[in-house]
């Protein structure tokens, strides 16, 4: 029985043949409305197309395995940009810890130098950013670090962002020397 069933396919379709264009578009619209191709809909196919059941199949099977590999495609280009936002912003972190790191090591060199009693000796102190526009733009100032005995000198974090040039919680480096 299953051999006469094919051997009426056989003479009702004669040969596979490539699908034209109306073809086609009309298995993508059928396609786009559902991915998984039920018996009823893949002869209702064959009929309107004047194409073989089997082909039909065939062509869905390889639609599905396309569309697989492009929504693959998609997954990897979306987590290869997030990837490299990431990794952009890692750097971007590095580099301000790093300055921050610095600043903070000057800052500590300022309290210890106002702390020691260094009357009227001058310092010099360079500020080297990275957070700036430029890569890397050096300053170096003379600034006179007094100490009176009968005053106490006990900085904020203000003042010392004031004297290093720096406003607080900015990224931005400009100098007041």
């Amino acid at each position: 029985m299953n051999s006469s069933f094919n051997s009426q396919n056989l003479q009702k379709y004669p040969n596979k043949k490539r699908l034209n264009q109306e073809q086609v578009k009309l298995l993508e619209a059928s396609f786009e409305s559902t991915k998984k191709l039920e018996l009823q809909k893949k002869l209702q196919l064959s009929k309107e197309l004047g194409v073989p059941p089997r082909q039909i199949s065939i062509w869905y099977q390889n639609r599905r395995a396309r569309w697989k590999n492009q929504n693959l495609e998609n997954d990897y280009n979306a987590l290869q940009l997030k990837l490299e936002n990431a990794l952009s912003e890692k750097m971007q972190l590095e580099k301000e810890t790093e300055f921050l790191r610095g600043e903070l090591q000057r800052a500590n060199e300022m309290l210890i130098a106002i702390n020691s009693g260094a009357q009227g000796q001058i310092r010099e102190f360079s500020l080297s950013s990275s957070c700036c526009d430029q890569d890397v733009i050096s300053y170096t100032s003379t600034t006179w670090v007094h100490t009176d005995h009968e005053v106490n000198y006990n900085l904020q974090f203000d003042e010392l962002y004031a004297m290093i040039g720096v406003e607080e919680g900015s990224n931005k480096c400009y100098s007041t020397w």
